[in-house]
């Protein structure tokens, strides 16, 4: 089954925006697979570790460094994740008993200043790796600068999220690549 990257009512720009986003929802796709396969990875490490120190009396000298180096991938691919399910935290309390146009103020801030902590997290994720890409892990001989690389990645997508909740164009995302249909992700 091949996947329409747009629909055929959509006029030139929409179509235009529409195979942007596919590439776009594409790499999303790959990162959320990505994220399940480090999760694995980083259980497997920790426990290949515990069980070397307490029956093999040794230790797995990278694993400390490679399972840090994969937790901090995760944090920042799991932040992109939580924008675009809207799973962020907020407090509903107070907002829920104002006015409809208030709320959708409030939400519109929300989602601005959301953008703007993605932004932060892109300018100074890609300042923070060139910073560090000079030194080595000590373990592992890595850059130091590959633990940071998610942090400007993370940043995008946080943005590129913020925007489509921002002006409401989540007709332009392509759910079925993700397995969800577009239904299931609004509602989420």
């Amino acid at each position: 089954m091949t996947k329409k990257i747009f629909r055929d009512d959509m006029n030139a720009l929409e179509k235009i925006v529409s195979s942007i986003t596919f590439v776009f929802d594409v790499i999303y796709r790959i990162f959320l697979e990505y994220a399940k396969i480090v999760l694995i990875v980083i259980v497997l490490i920790v426990s290949a570790q515990v069980v070397s120190r307490k029956f093999l009396n040794t230790s797995i000298r990278w694993s400390e460094e490679i399972a840090l180096l994969l937790m901090i991938w995760m944090a920042f691919i799991s932040m992109a994740i939580g924008v675009e399910r809207r799973l962020h935290i907020a407090i509903e309390i107070f907002a829920n008993r104002l006015p409809q146009s208030v709320q959708c103020v409030l939400e519109k801030a929300s989602d601005t200043a959301t953008f703007v902590f993605g932004f932060v997290l892109l300018v100074y994720g890609v300042h923070l790796v060139k910073a560090t890409m000079s030194s080595t892990l000590p373990a592992t001989q890595i850059p130091a600068g590959v633990q940071y690389m998610m942090m400007p990645v993370g940043g995008f997508f946080i943005m590129y999220f913020s925007l489509f909740s921002l002006f409401n164009l989540s007709k332009y995302r392509h759910y079925d690549i993700e397995g969800d249909t577009e239904s299931e992700a609004n509602d989420g």
